[in-house]
């Protein structure tokens, strides 16, 4: 059985290149963090204006239908029909919206969790390097006993 021996130069490129890509990793989690956050939100917004949309398309809904039962006109009827099919056209854009922020979802909480680690990485080693770069307590002389 052989044993390979690694030179210190190979040793020390290789803690380096580590520690440089644990660096890359945390930058580029945080950037991927951001973006996903930054989607989330532009994804929660539409859904809130999407809601609010169906909500006063209902209450118009309501009061159209009422006014073509009171007044069966041409006019109502066509009126009950452009907001029934308005009122279709939000909820199949929302349920299209609410795919997308299932789909943001998984996403951003799997990044935290990545960055987290990262976070969490990169402590451990900083506190490591504290300890290993900290330099060489100086002993004093002690002094010469008196006879």
């Amino acid at each position: 059985m052989a044993v390979k021996i690694v030179k210190n130069a190979a040793l020390s490129k290789v803690v380096d290149t580590s520690l440089a890509n644990l660096e890359a990793a945390n930058a580029n989690g945080a950037n991927a963090l951001a973006t996903a956050a930054k989607s989330s939100k532009k994804s929660s917004a539409e859904g809130k204006r999407l809601s609010k949309k169906r909500i006063a398309l209902i209450k118009r809904g309501k009061t159209a239908g009422a006014k073509a039962k009171k007044d069966p006109s041409a006019a109502n009827n066509n009126a009950v029909k452009a907001i029934a099919k308005e009122l279709a056209a939000v909820r199949k854009e929302a349920a299209k919206n609410k795919k997308v922020k299932a789909a943001n979802f998984d996403e951003l909480s799997g990044l935290r969790i990545s960055c987290r680690r990262l976070v969490a990485y990169n402590k451990a080693l900083s506190a490591a390097d504290k300890v290993l770069n900290k330099p060489k307590k100086k002993t004093r002389r002690r002094k010469k006993a008196k006879a």
